[in-house]
């Protein structure tokens, strides 16, 4: 007899695609359809369907909103957070959807591991700094942080954005941490 040497992809149970109700079954098929595999975020979430809705209403309303902000923007501030929370399976995700947006593998890895020493520019900095303030001490945010971005060309729905994504990803790396959530093998290779 085989035994299985996969790894689990959460430390709870994952529902299968034909028990989930009709709305997160056709939205796990959608992303499945279109990135050839299914993130394995959808399927641990996918536990409490509820849940699960809210948090990618959030996420939408978020990441594929337009503004002045790049969609590659806001993936640095995903993986440079990320990694700050240690939360490799946003790390490893992320990463790769902004070697995508970005169309340069060489700044997702250099984001995900030390963004002060990435090759962006002095804006995208002042924005990665600021979201790891609200990261790791938003109650330490000021009007002198908004100064600075506001320096850079942001305005303020700029900045409230830089901060939800921080936030809400802080809630996102918590959850993937203590659920175990596993990358995808997947994620390594795209965009590379």
């Amino acid at each position: 007899m085989t035994q299985s040497t996969t790894p689990a992809i959460g430390r709870f149970p994952i529902p299968a695609l034909s028990d989930l109700p009709e709305d997160i079954r056709t939205r796990i098929l959608a992303v499945q359809e279109k990135s050839g595999f299914i993130p394995n975020v959808f399927l641990v979430l996918a536990h409490r369907p509820d849940e699960f809705r809210a948090f990618f209403a959030y996420h939408d309303a978020l990441m594929d909103k337009p503004g002045n902000l790049s969609k590659a923007e806001r993936e640095m501030i995903v993986v440079a957070t990320s990694n700050a929370n240690q939360c490799q399976y946003c790390v490893v995700a992320h990463g790769a959807i902004l070697r995508i947006r970005a169309k340069n593998p060489l700044i997702a890895d250099q984001v995900a591991v030390n963004y002060r020493k990435a090759d962006i520019t002095a804006r995208q900095k002042a924005m990665l700094d600021f979201a790891m303030k609200v990261s790791a001490s938003a109650y330490a945010v000021n009007d002198a942080d908004t100064a600075v971005l506001h320096g850079h060309g942001f305005d303020d729905e700029d900045v409230w954005d830089i901060a939800a994504i921080a936030a809400f990803f802080g809630l996102s790396n918590r959850l993937a941490n203590v659920t175990s959530m596993r990358p995808n093998d997947e994620f390594y290779a795209m965009g590379r």
